[in-house]
């Protein structure tokens, strides 16, 4: 009986409300109220218990916040240490309000699943009316909607207090809501609630800028010296020119409040330039490192504020702290991709010693840049870099020109006979490029040169000592080959030392560093790529690899005569998207068959890979691989 009373009464207090009468409510609860009948439609009368979206959804917004999950979880397993005592239920939803993580007691299962209080809740304002989480999404303030502070009196009993959490560009990302199913009547029980959370979500948006922009300044600012270099109130990260590329959201209204702008707008502040805020200069920033006192990094603001200042430099990236353990030309292989990195690791090991090399991958990826550079890092640096394309040199002169003649071999050939390719790689490298196309009859006269370290030249009768280092390079599945009877099984082991496998260009996340590679070779005024362009040479396929992207440079230049490549100087196929059809490589293959292994839920799938969810998107677009389900329910 009194629980219906306190219902009726609070239904009652809505409705007066919403009719203009007197209250004692905070105002961000009574125009919220209004918002619920207003713009919403909801009805006080009307109770619903909370929503829980079904799990294929869930699956989906949990997708969407993977990374920021990841990145928060240190911290929403502190605070959920420090109130879990004081039954308390920690839920982070998505900017939508859907419950994405969740930390409550597990022997109240039940009950907290029933309240909403759960994984998967949607906690909206126009699914669930006033409420913590919902209520701070449409504000994008910190605050506490207790008790009957509700609009729909079935949460009457809660007690919610909520804070957002925003991306580095200033959106909405996520919030942060401490629940409880009972709590004291007063509202400021819950003043020490509001503090803990949101100093959570400043920490959070503190760790996401900084892993976000570990190759950019980061600024951090305290009014307190004492705080700066532990917890300060404010971050931002700034480009090499000066420019701001991201901040927290209190630096968000820091720099709103010296502009003269609202706060909501961030799209008004990314991009000017550090300059516009504080008295300093990009070049000055290392003045405000770790090498002064505290109490003397000091930054003014053009108005004259005073904060205490402490600027990060750049951290190089993983693949540039890999590139200092990577040997002589193989570092100008590659720009920032893994793989490429990976690879020259393992080849600047194996340049080391005279182990034979097959270097596989796709016509044009290449594979005789990937030979010239293993030589230059190798103890055979001095002596010559011959490189034979086997599907280029005539059948009919192949044995003469890897082997050479002696005096006389042929009617009119020259007197003092010639030296074969093979032996003017002595005390070099040899280079056999496509391998996989040597006739059979030379794999048997190279088979006994790599054996006994010795050449009879066409025609000779004395054998030639020679030392050289093998690599050689295919296009082409070898142990096919071996298998089909088109290729010796011996000579395969020979040549197959180890495999250093040459990514397909599709697969590579430097196209754009190749870009510039190519051009400061092609032309000596200074050219750029427009972001438009760069776009459509990241997105296309590459069939033809670094060889057409080579070409494609060349067309552009052709046309290009104001110093910028725009899209209309690329050849039509670039514009469109549109390839030469290409096979399916491994790496597609395995890609393929991991989205379907896991549904195509692509945190698993990159969990499984070994890579990050974003490198999962980016293989997806190069590869035009699109998802071809859609979650129960969308049918």
């Amino acid at each position: 009986m009194a629980v219906t009373m306190r219902v009726s009464e609070h239904i009652k207090e809505v409705q007066s409300v919403i009719e203009g009468s007197q209250t004692s409510r905070d105002d961000v609860i009574a125009t919220s109220w209004t918002r619920c009948i207003d713009d919403y439609h909801l009805d006080p009368v009307v109770m619903q218990e909370a929503y829980i979206v079904p799990h294929t959804q869930l699956k989906e917004h949990r997708e969407r916040l993977d990374k920021l999950i990841r990145t928060a979880k240190y911290g929403l397993d502190a605070l959920y240490h420090q109130v879990a005592d004081h039954g308390y239920v920690l839920m982070l939803t998505d900017a939508e309000g859907v419950t994405v993580d969740y930390q409550g007691d597990a022997s109240l299962t039940w009950e907290l699943k029933k309240a909403g209080l759960y994984l998967g809740a949607e906690w909206s304002e126009a699914r669930a009316g006033t409420c913590g989480v919902g209520s701070c999404i449409y504000t994008g303030e910190a605050l506490t909607v207790h008790q009957s502070d509700h609009f729909d009196a079935t949460h009457s009993s809660l007690s919610c207090t909520a804070a957002p959490i925003y991306d580095v560009d200033g959106s909405l990302a996520a919030v942060l809501d401490i629940s409880a199913l009972q709590s004291p009547e007063p509202k400021a029980s819950q003043a020490l609630t509001l503090q803990l959370v949101t100093s959570c979500t400043r920490r959070i948006e503190m760790a996401s800028l900084m892993n976000t922009f570990r190759r950019d300044w980061i600024i951090r600012l305290s009014q307190s010296p004492a705080f700066l270099d532990v917890d300060p109130e404010c971050a931002m990260a700034v480009d090499a020119e000066g420019r701001i590329i991201g901040m927290t959201h209190s630096t968000q209204r820091l720099l709103s409040r010296i502009k003269g702008n609202n706060w909501r707008q961030p799209h008004a502040l990314l991009g000017c330039l550090l300059s516009d805020f504080f008295n300093l200069d990009i070049n000055e920033l290392p003045a405000l490192s770790r090498a002064l006192p505290t109490e003397e990094r000091l930054l003014a603001t053009i108005h004259g504020d005073l904060w205490f200042a402490h600027a990060i430099a750049p951290q190089p990236s993983s693949i540039q702290r890999r590139k200092k353990v990577v040997s002589g030309s193989l570092v100008s292989l590659y720009g920032d991709d893994a793989k490429m990195a990976d690879l020259a690791i393992k080849a600047t090991t194996l340049s080391m010693s005279d182990l034979p090399l097959l270097l596989n991958g796709e016509t044009g990826t290449g594979k005789e840049f990937l030979a010239k550079a293993i030589h230059e890092s190798s103890s055979r640096k001095s002596g010559p870099f011959i490189a034979i394309n086997c599907a280029a040199i005539p059948e009919s002169l192949i044995e003469s020109e890897l082997f050479g003649y002696a005096d006389g071999a042929f009617t009119g050939a020259r007197s003092k006979g010639k030296r074969g390719l093979i032996e003017q790689a002595n005390n070099g490298t040899l280079f056999l490029d496509e391998i996989g196309d040597m006739p059979l009859s030379l794999q048997a006269r190279l088979l006994r040169v790599l054996a006994e370290r010795e050449l009879l030249p066409v025609g000779a009768t004395k054998a030639i000592p020679v030392s050289f280092r093998v690599l050689a390079a295919t296009h082409k599945a070898l142990p096919d080959l071996v298998s089909n009877g088109s290729f010796r099984e011996d000579l395969f082991y020979r040549i197959n030392g180890a495999t250093l496998t040459i990514p397909a260009l599709r697969e590579r996340s430097d196209i754009l560093w190749l870009v510039g590679q190519i051009l400061t070779g092609l032309t000596d005024k200074p050219v750029h790529v427009s972001t438009l362009a760069g776009d459509l040479l990241e997105k296309y396929p590459w069939p033809g690899n670094i060889r057409e992207l080579e070409n494609t440079l060349r067309f552009a230049l052709a046309f290009c005569v104001e110093g910028e490549i725009q899209p209309e100087h690329l050849p039509e196929e670039i514009k469109t998207g549109l390839g030469r059809p290409q096979c399916v490589s491994s790496v597609t293959q395995e890609l393929l068959a991991t989205l379907e292994a896991y549904n195509w839920n692509i945190s698993e799938t990159a969990r499984a890979l070994g890579v990050d969810r974003s490198t999962i998107h980016r293989r997806m677009k190069k590869e035009r691989i699109e998802r071809h389900y859609q979650p129960q329910g969308k049918r």
